[in-house]
């Protein structure tokens, strides 16, 4: 889509997001309108402040990530187990794909001006993660005494940190090996059958 087409809100966000990932964290107000080619005061006008355009950068970043790892209608696997690889595979594969990334997980992730974005996403994670269980559950794939809420809440936990790990190395680990040992990992906390998931699909592999 070409620039023109794009609404000024939009170009502020992609500019704003371009000048966080440039300054390492850092953003001024005057050099994302300078990029964008619009005035401070509508920049102002849009957000409010530069708390408020960093925390629309973030937003739209895990609107994104939201619709590639999270939509129904991205899984192809016919059965709950290999929906909720594949799930894992799309969201390590969208945060070592998208340079913005590192600093959502990294320094972005402690700034006063994102944390009701970030608990606005880790609720509705935690949410549909514990209603995709209680699916699991009534499909006979995940034993009836686990808690959801209380299994959903550590993965989520769990696979946010090994993807800070993964990101913050100087050398990443291969994103297919990382998807494996998590998956694991998972597939032992909710007593999967020996198994269960299958292997990666070349589509999983390049998503």
């Amino acid at each position: 889509m070409a620039l023109t087409q794009i609404g000024t809100r939009e170009r502020l966000i992609r500019a704003a997001q371009e000048e966080l990932i440039q300054g390492h964290g850092l953003l001024e107000m005057q050099a994302v309108a300078k990029r964008t080619r619009v005035s401070v005061g509508l920049a102002y006008h849009h957000f409010g402040s530069k708390a408020g355009l960093i925390a629309a950068v973030v937003e739209a970043f895990y609107d994104r990530l939201e619709e590639a790892a999270f939509n129904p209608a991205n899984l192809v696997s016919q059965d709950w187990a290999g929906r909720e690889k594949e799930r894992i595979a799309a969201y390590i594969s969208f945060h070592y794909d998208h340079p913005f990334a590192p600093l959502v997980v990294g320094p972005l992730s402690r700034a006063a001006e994102v944390l009701d974005v970030e608990q606005a996403f880790t609720n509705r994670q935690l949410a549909a993660g514990a209603h995709n269980l209680r699916a699991g559950q009534r499909d006979g794939v995940i034993p009836a005494d686990l808690d959801p809420r209380l299994a959903i809440a550590l993965m989520i936990g769990g696979i946010h940190q090994a993807l800070i790990g993964a990101l913050t190395k100087t050398h990443r680990p291969d994103r297919d090996e990382l998807t494996e040992k998590i998956w694991v990992l998972v597939a032992a906390a909710l007593r999967l059958p020996p198994g269960s998931g299958g292997a990666l699909s070349a589509r999983d592999k390049v998503a």
